[in-house]
């Protein structure tokens, strides 16, 4: 049975929010690298962004909730748990492993999120996975293999340290895909807004007390750049993106908001040449190629 008009626009809408909102979420990196330049760490980067953005998610959630009974032990419970696995555990888990690794490696390594996502859904839910989509995935895989792979490079490395930091970021996308996969579940029971609000505030109050605990007060001083990047950072990158990714979620899915995010990395590479003069190459266009056409695939497998 063919699915209806509206049907297939409210897909389409969802694949376009998903797209957007890891457009907008690639901005991160740049604004990051801008922000480096000035001398700052990245747990203070990561401290002032979650600082601005605190107030946006927290007013997310009161919106969200207006009129709606109040959460549940269950549902306090549950954003608690999104909350810390989905942006805190993930990006902590993150920022360790790249102690160890490459940036290009790191990079792979994320991006088998969405395998993670289809496994648990099928592990958990027993959720079917469709031969198309499974064929999207590995197009835009190939993708992501031709405008990183020639990036790797092993010569000289510890080995240990290479694999430790490789399980590191592995446990990130882990944590990122029990994320996605539960919020799919919770976000019918309380709402997107109200989880995305709530969730997300949970994360900023834990990245504020991560920097509490590692760095003194006198890290807090920061050149003005800094602060206007952050807030860039907290609003543009953050709080509209991940708003995006969740109204996605409610309308296709875990599964399919996360393979369409593979688009993410790619437009990272296109916002580095653009913005940072960044070099552009031949294994990059075809990997955009690829990327782009994995995700016009994914959205013929409705």
């Amino acid at each position: 049975m063919k699915a209806s008009p509206a049907a297939k626009a409210g897909f389409g809408a969802g694949v376009a929010l998903a797209a957007f909102g890891a457009i907008a979420f690639s901005g991160k990196a740049i604004i990051v690298k801008l922000a480096y330049r000035h001398g700052v760490d990245a747990v203070t980067v990561l401290m002032y962004r979650m600082l601005f953005a605190l107030p946006l998610f927290a007013a997310l959630a009161w919106w969200g909730g207006r009129g709606r009974p109040s959460l549940k032990r269950d549902d306090w419970v549950a954003v608690l748990g999104l909350g810390f696995c989905g942006y805190y555990l993930a990006s902590y888990l993150d920022f360790i492993g790249l102690q160890y690794v490459s940036a290009s490696l790191e990079r792979l390594v994320l991006y088998l999120n969405p395998t993670l996502v289809l496994g648990l859904g099928w592990l958990l839910f027993r959720r079917t996975v469709k031969p198309r989509q499974m064929v999207a995935m590995a197009v835009s895989y190939a993708g992501i293999a031709l405008a990183f792979g020639h990036e790797l490079r092993f010569e000289g490395a510890d080995v240990a340290a290479s694999v430790k930091g490789a399980l590191l970021i592995f446990a990130s996308a882990l944590s990122y895909a029990v994320y996605l996969v539960y919020s799919g579940q919770v976000v019918s029971r309380i709402g997107s807004l109200r989880l995305t609000g709530a969730a997300t505030s949970v994360a900023c109050v834990l990245c504020l007390a991560q920097f509490a605990l590692l760095r003194p007060l006198a890290a807090a001083v920061v050149p003005e750049p800094v602060i206007w990047l952050s807030v860039l950072n907290a609003i543009a990158c953050t709080f509209v993106p991940v708003l995006a990714v969740m109204l996605a979620i409610e309308r296709v899915g875990a599964a399919v908001t996360a393979q369409t995010g593979m688009i993410g990395p790619l437009s990272t590479i296109v916002l580095g040449v653009t913005l940072l003069g960044e070099p552009l190459n031949a294994w990059i266009v075809a990997g955009t190629v690829l990327v782009l056409s994995g995700v016009w695939l994914l959205a013929r497998s409705r």
